[in-house]
């Protein structure tokens, strides 16, 4: 068991101000807000007898020329030899989330894909649904350049029909910052003509939409073989 001598060290976050605590100042303001010695001493916790953990993580840095690559050189061993409040634990928090920066910072941010048409709706999200012997009904969340930043699945229903509640809709865009949304749903008897509850549901939400400011975009209703689509039929 890896030993940290953290029970001589006196002065932790919670024993700051509270204008100095960086776990509060990142609620209230973001992470961002954050000086770098403020985010190591979240990961840290804690300081020594006479000096705050903000001090202490600030004097880590001066000692690495304020380079977090610097730190990052450095072995556990190095960390515990060269700074007093480092014990094992800390030292091996402090390098692990270096190291997750360093892979953050090599992944490749995947694309998200783009809505330029009903056709594009279908080839998005057919094969989560044309499989299926019943109704679910789907949320597409979409940024104003039409890019997809969330498929939520909102309801699953029986062989004819699934309730979508408008106002679970609603909340859900709203939760993904929704610029716009389209809903879709299948028809597992491979009909994809809209039902007097496909009508009834879309003109609520295109009526609430206009009101909170998200763009309804279209309403596709999903066949094996094809699909519709409100817009494209004039209908939205």
């Amino acid at each position: 068991m890896p030993h940290d001598s953290s029970e001589t060290y006196t002065r932790a976050i919670k024993d700051l101000a509270a204008d100095d605590r960086p776990r509060e100042k990142a609620l209230q303001h973001g992470f961002q807000s954050l000086s770098t010695a403020e985010l190591l001493a979240i990961l840290v916790g804690s300081g020594t007898r006479g000096e705050s953990v903000v001090d202490l993580c600030q004097r880590i840095l001066n000692s690495c020329g304020n380079q977090l690559n610097n730190i990052a050189k450095l072995t556990v061993k190095d960390l515990t030899k060269q700074f007093k409040g480092i014990g094992t634990v800390r030292a091996i928090t402090i390098l692990a989330a270096l190291e997750l920066g360093r892979r953050y910072h090599s992944e490749k941010i995947p694309q998200r894909p783009q809505i330029i048409s009903s056709a594009s709706v279908y080839n998005y999200i057919k094969m989560d649904l044309i499989h299926l012997p019943y109704e679910e009904f789907w949320l597409l969340t979409l940024d104003r350049a039409k890019h997809v930043t969330a498929k939520i699945k909102i309801s699953t229903g029986g062989t004819h029909t699934t309730t979508a509640d408008p106002k679970i809709i609603l909340k859900t865009a709203i939760d993904h910052l929704a610029d716009g949304i389209i809903v879709v749903h299948n028809h597992p008897s491979g009909n994809t003509t809209p039902s007097s509850d496909d009508d009834s549901i879309t003109s609520q939400l295109r009526q609430s939409c206009k009101v909170i400011g998200i763009e309804m975009v279209d309403h596709v209703i999903v066949g094996e073989r094809g699909y519709y689509s409100y817009v494209d039929e004039g209908r939205l």
